[in-house]
């Protein structure tokens, strides 16, 4: 924008401003939801069987709609359109185009979730012209005993997998994993896995809605009807190797940031504070995303832009912020993702 255009017209320069951006709730039913996910939310009046919140989506039919500022009630796939680069970054942009790469979102397991497994990117193009669907769950509490499947306890072969699925035996050969609240685990493509009953789960994933429904404990409906496998289609996209450790050991550090995640597709950081912290940008080339756990945050930017985060509420930073200046009202806990290692 050139001065003149901005004497012309002293505001346009603030309309063509993003700010950080908060979004209404994508609330999705489920068989195995429970009503964790409004109490974290402070949702009421309070709803059952909600599994899943998707808090930031660019999913086709899904799209996050702005609930904060001016551009209350904008798509979120409108503004990228309108401002490409300017909110997900110069190599994002070019890397993805128009479709924003991350999904964002809260599970509630009242009962146990099937088995399943995501395609790679390789994979998922060929089948389904769609990205593959790498994952991390942050646990934000658990029941006690609570549990999660993550990866295989011991070796056996595509042949072996489909045989131990037949006859119901597959649950053995998966890593069996209790959980409590702080526990952190990477979900690469290709890695089985399942939410147990008990937990509730902060999720940060690949734009991706393709699953891969491998066993579902032989559960039927209330019309007697078992839900729809794909027992086939993940033999080919399942990573086989037995690995040492599922879980991401980390150690937290207050008013630090500390490292939880490095991958392609995402970084995450945990942010515990009790005092002021400042985040540069300036480098980084990517929005950010903030997940707040506990508490409640002031976010203040380089444009003179204040927003407050609260628990159970996630918000987008533009990725033409230099840096961001977090306050905290009280201890506080939050996630920031952002695109790249």
């Amino acid at each position: 924008m050139t001065d003149n255009n901005s004497n012309t017209n002293p505001y346009s320069a603030e309309r063509e401003m993003i700010y950080p951006l908060k979004f209404e709730p994508i609330l999705k039913t489920m068989i195995w939801g429970g009503s964790d996910i409004c109490r974290f939310k402070h949702i009421k009046p309070l709803q059952e069987g909600i599994g899943e919140s998707w808090e930031i989506s660019g999913v086709p039919d899904n799209v996050s709609v702005i609930s904060n500022g001016r551009l209350a009630g904008k798509r979120l796939d409108e503004l990228l359109t309108e401002t490409k680069e300017k909110l997900v970054g110069k190599k994002i942009y070019r890397r993805f185009g128009d479709t924003f790469p991350l999904l964002i979102k809260f599970i509630d397991a009242r009962d146990d979730l099937s088995i399943q497994v995501h395609p790679d990117d390789t994979l998922a193009k060929a089948r389904h012209n769609s990205f593959g669907k790498t994952e991390m769950w942050y646990v934000v509490h658990a029941a006690p005993g609570a549990f999660l499947y993550s990866g295989f306890e011991k070796s056996i072969t595509p042949d072996e997998y489909i045989e131990t699925v037949k006859n119901n035996t597959f649950t053995d050969t998966l890593k069996k994993q209790e959980v409590k609240t702080g526990d952190v685990f990477y979900l690469p493509a290709g890695r089985v896995h399942a939410i147990g009953a008990g937990c509730f789960i902060a999720e940060i994933q690949q734009t991706s809605d393709i699953t891969y429904r491998i066993y579902d404990y032989n559960r039927t409906d209330a019309a007697g009807n078992t839900r729809e496998l794909h027992t086939e289609l993940a033999k080919d996209a399942i990573d086989y190797k037995v690995y040492d450790s599922y879980k991401t050991e980390y150690e937290p550090n207050v008013n630090h940031s500390v490292k939880l995640v490095s991958s392609p597709y995402f970084t995450t950081h945990l942010l515990e504070m009790d005092i002021p912290m400042k985040r540069s940008y300036a480098t980084l080339d990517s929005f950010v995303i903030y997940i707040c756990m506990a508490g409640h945050c002031a976010i203040r930017d380089d444009k003179g832009n204040s927003e407050t985060i609260r628990k159970g509420e996630s918000m987008l930073i533009p990725a033409d912020t230099s840096w961001i200046t977090i306050i905290p009202g009280e201890s506080s806990k939050l996630l920031e993702t952002y695109v790249g290692e």
